[in-house]
């Protein structure tokens, strides 16, 4: 391959920054979910289709290969490259919604949860419905023909397509929704539209060629190139359009389509069904198909074995001792209950003629129905994570007709058996015919390629004497590619060489991916994943994770985190110093000091991997003796710190931020970024003592104020704050609060934690949970705080106290889920706002306290929203004041959504988010039960509070 000049890709896109080939950069990107490896030589942010256009061209003048890049939860290899790697996600997100839902235009950057949240609202929902639908954008659905658990074939990528606007490798922009777009595409592209029709013509007139195609696109199908849209379609634009679909980035690049979509059904019912066997179970499809279900998913014996040990299996697996068995998880949905309770009717009427292993019902209870699907979706996450450390986890997927799924299994598991793969899971649709299975090895080895490769050739001849395909979702890529001539025979094959010959000549767009001569293509570039760090070691790449991360459009998200850190640790072993030094160089600012820490990668990691305790352990080893006792002697005198914290604040806010300013930015250049914050205009004053005296009456709960609230002062001179509100809304319920001794003194821990500082966090931990034994009368009474992270924090001070004998456990309550159980039913009936912006925050989300975050905020506002695009504002603690490019980054299609509102208060759950959202809006965030005291305080009769006497 020739050397890439990087120069050239400068001059070819708007600004040269876009650009990048430092080390960090190409290693982090070259990950993708699938189990290849691939290290690019330059990776671009592109900002449009024109910059596309451009790097294709430049790409093309230097014979160097260009991959297009998205989500990268991809499986089988095509999203990555040794070339010029492009990233068309970050900056294409829009989505248009056209005909009040009915279709919808959106560029290739949108996840399809984005796209269906913006839907949701219309009653319609995007056709295809992947697993990793969390994460996975449009551009690789496109790409992929992705499908799902319900779609099927009918209404996948390739069916509900209207048309798209694409760049082609010669940078010619073909948009094939326009009214002149096959007149237009002869005149721009005269080869390419004369050989789209002249191929079609070939396998028009090929009556086995044409019966070929229909049987293998009569199943799930994404094995080689989309050869149904030339029997589909007349005009070359639509073939054009259709073969798009499914070509994995190797035809050209999809800078928007516009997509039928399809209702969504609110109502549905779930059912577990047992069998003593694959075959019971393949057996009872035909009438579980003609009773209208929606959804059929099968799991072999292995899977169930598998899914007892997952938390929260339900009864019906857990209680029977498997053998041989295998399991369907039936789900029927329709658009009213009325139709719903038919369907559900006619289903469990056929129940006692299948046969069955165990009892067996369907039910609507969204609880059942989300246990039994976790089931489901868990086994993915239980068996790739537990697989041996430095291990990799390839899942793979197979359709064959459905008549022969349940011989096809029998057969997989016994390869499965002779080749000593363990834990090879079977699980998919079987409605489809389509089952997934995963491998878990080292594939480094002679002897382990040789045993994959053997194992490979088995499947393939297994699955083609079924009339299969060697893929059914997830795609040909690299893993499949030298199988696509067995599969569909030397005639279609030189068709589909055809198709890439007309669209990319060069061939330098994502070569090695559909098509590859090399009969062993698919044993080369695998990727090594050396162990790291216990936290992360489970990692298997998906991407899941990047959608949620705060910095992820402006350093790395937790997967670059991690497989960086497999990067560094693959040259160390390698003894390559050098490399070592310059990934060592730039990741301490990339993935330590812009990580919020804020645990949300974890609510979407399928192997529950929190990538930020990872980041705070690499914190704490960074942290040095000398800062670990600082910290820890801040924590011995932590009443001392806030009040000088929070009289520094009360003195600046007094002078203007032209005198701040230069001292402070000064300070910050000698001592560090990471170590002196930065002052801003919206900080406000310092906030007053948390301390009270003890009240009359006997205590309801605890009430631990949070130190935040004490740092900073309430929104507005008036205002008092959190503390105050909580107290009088408790009052008026007539609920007694008792504040614990000492309180100016206690914390959380979660400064401590979040900068790695254990001996800190530890000495605060002993003494603030110390104190609320005391105060609670050794765990008789709640405690309540006030700060949705303090709530987390002192949940986990709490499980690190050493158990003893007799003794209760502490009981931690966020005050909003206290407010709206306790607090909400008492309060007098009161006006309300005509709306609220409401941000929930990491903490709420983790904490489960988001429906409870609404239910107060419903009884503050008439109408209450929260940004489709919400995330966490990163300002973390003081992670936000030392890094505020982090907060911004974060917030900025957020606060976008939050102007275009124009709601008239605004609120959220933590005093740091709401100085985060504020400097983000420039709309003032209050907690959200300072606004609900405001709305209830004139039926209670209470005055306005008056500044704070014990502010300084």
């Amino acid at each position: 391959m020739p050397r890439l000049d990087p120069e050239l890709l400068r001059l070819a896109v708007k600004d040269p920054a876009q650009v990048t080939t430092r080390a960090i950069d190409l290693h982090a990107n070259a990950h993708d979910a699938s189990h290849f490896l691939l290290i690019p030589q330059a990776v671009v942010t592109a900002a449009d289709a024109a910059d596309v256009g451009g790097l294709l061209r430049a790409s093309a003048a230097q014979g160097v290969p260009l991959t297009l890049r998205s989500g990268g939860t991809s499986l089988s290899g095509q999203a990555v490259g040794d070339g010029v790697l492009v990233d068309v996600r970050r900056n294409f997100r829009d989505i248009e919604v056209l005909d009040d839902g009915a279709r919808v235009r959106v560029q290739p950057g949108v996840t399809v949860r984005a796209l269906n949240a913006r839907l949701a609202r219309y009653g319609r929902k995007f056709g295809p419905d992947p697993a990793s639908e969390a994460a996975c954008t449009i551009g690789g659905v496109v790409a992929n023909n992705s499908s799902g658990m319900n779609c099927g074939t009918v209404d996948n990528a390739y069916r509900t397509l209207e048309s798209v606007t694409v760049v082609l490798p010669s940078g010619t922009v073909v948009d094939t929704g326009a009214p002149d777009a096959d007149q237009r595409l002869r005149a721009l592209e005269p080869g390419l539209h004369e050989g789209l029709g002249r191929l079609a013509e070939r396998v028009r007139s090929d009556a086995g060629s044409a019966e070929r195609i229909r049987q293998q696109f009569s199943m799930k199908n994404t094995m080689g190139y989309g050869l149904n849209s030339l029997l589909d379609f007349r005009d070359p634009v639509d073939i054009l359009a259709h073969l798009i679909v499914g070509s994995e980035g190797t035809l050209g690049f999809v800078a928007e389509a516009v997509f039928r979509t399809v209702p969504r059904l609110p109502h549905a019912a779930s059912g577990l069904l047992v069998f003593p066997s694959l075959e019971a179970a393949n057996a009872s499809l035909p009438a579980l198909v003609d009773s209208g279900a929606a959804t059929i998913e099968l799991m072999d014996a292995l899977s169930l074995k598998v899914g007892r040990t997952l938390k929260g299996a339900p009864a019906v697996v857990q209680d029977i001792a498997v053998e041989d068995h295998a399991a369907l998880l039936v789900e029927y949905s329709a658009d009213h209950s009325d139709a719903l309770a038919a369907l559900r009717e006619g289903g469990e009427a056929l129940l006692p003629g299948l046969g069955l292993s165990a009892p067996a019902a369907f039910t609507g209870d969204a609880g059942e129905r989300g246990r039994l699907w976790n089931l489901r979706k868990g086994l993915y996450a239980s068996v790739a994570g537990a697989r041996p450390q430095g291990t990799t986890a390839l899942l793979e997927d197979i359709v064959v007709p459905v008549p022969a799924l349940g011989r096809t299994c029998r057969e997989l598991s016994g390869l499965f058996d002779e080749y000593g793969y363990e834990n090879s899971v079977i699980f998919g649709h079987a409605k489809d015919g389509n089952v997934h299975f995963m491998l878990t090895d080292g594939f480094a080895t002679a002897a382990e390629l040789d045993r994959y490769s053997a194992f490979t050739e088995d499947m393939v001849d297994l699955v083609l004497a079924e009339g299969g395909s060697l893929k059914a979702e997830h795609g040909t890529g690299r893993v499949m590619s030298p199988y696509v001539r067995r599969q569909y025979g030397d005639e279609l094959y030189d068709v589909m060489r055809g198709i890439k010959a007309l669209f990319d000549p060069a061939g330098l767009l994502n070569p090695g991916v559909l098509m590859d001569d090399d009969p062993e293509a698919h044993l080369r570039h695998i990727k090594t994943t050396p162990a790291v760090a216990e936290e992360v070691d489970r990692c298997v790449s998906c991407g899941y994770c990047e959608p949620v991360c705060p910095s992820k459009d402006l350093t790395l998200t937790p997967r670059q985190r991690i497989v960086t850190m497999r990067a560094i640790e693959t040259a160390r072993q390698a003894g390559d110093t050098a490399l070592v030094a310059e990934l060592e160089r730039d990741y301490a600012y990339e993935s330590v000091d812009t990580c919020a820490a804020d645990g949300m990668c974890q609510t979407a990691c399928p192997v529950d991997i929190n990538t930020g305790s990872f980041v705070k352990n690499l914190r704490a080893e960074g942290a040095g003796r000398v800062a670990d006792g600082a910290w820890d002697a801040a924590a011995r005198h932590w009443g001392a710190v806030t009040r000088g914290a929070s009289l520094a604040l009360t003195v600046v806010d007094k002078v203007p931020s032209a005198l701040v300013a230069p001292p402070n930015r000064a300070t910050r250049a000698v001592l560090g970024e990471d170590t002196v914050p930065l002052y801003s205009d919206e900080l406000p004053a310092g906030g007053a003592a948390r301390r009270r005296p003890a009240p009359a009456a006997a205590p309801d709960a605890v009430y631990f104020p949070a130190c935040v609230g004490s740092m900073f002062g309430p929104a507005g001179a008036d205002a008092g704050g959190v503390q105050y509100s909580f107290e009088q809304l408790a009052g008026r319920a007539g609920l007694t609060l008792l504040v614990p001794d000492g309180i100016d003194g206690l914390c959380c821990g979660t400064p401590w934690s979040s900068k790695g500082m254990n001996t800190g966090q530890e000495t605060m931990q002993d003494r603030t949970v110390a104190a609320l034994r005391e105060a609670t009368r050794d765990g008789e009474l709640p405690i309540v705080c006030d700060a949705s992270s303090c709530t987390e924090g002192l949940i986990h001070a709490v499980e690190s106290e050493q158990p003893a004998q007799g003794r209760r456990r502490l009981r931690i309550v966020d005050a909003v889920e206290f407010a709206a159980e306790r607090i909400l039913p008492e309060l007098p009936e009161h006006g309300r706002l005509e709306s609220l912006a409401l941000h929930p925050t990491c903490s709420s989300t983790r904490l489960g306290l988001d429906d409870a975050l609404g239910t107060v905020a419903g009884a503050v506002a008439k109408r209450v929203e929260v940004p489709e695009s919400w995330g966490c504002c990163a300002f973390a603690g003081d992670r936000g004041m030392l890094h505020p490019e982090l907060t911004a980054s974060a917030t900025e299609r957020q606060a976008a959504q939050v102007a275009a509102m124009g709601a008239g208060a605004h609120a959220s759950c933590n005093r740091a988010c709401e100085l985060g959202m504020t400097r983000a809006t420039g709309e003032p965030y209050r907690h959200v039960l300072e606004l609900l005291e405001e709305a209830t305080r004139e039926g209670a009769g209470t005055a306005p509070p008056g500044p704070r006497a014990d502010t300084l």
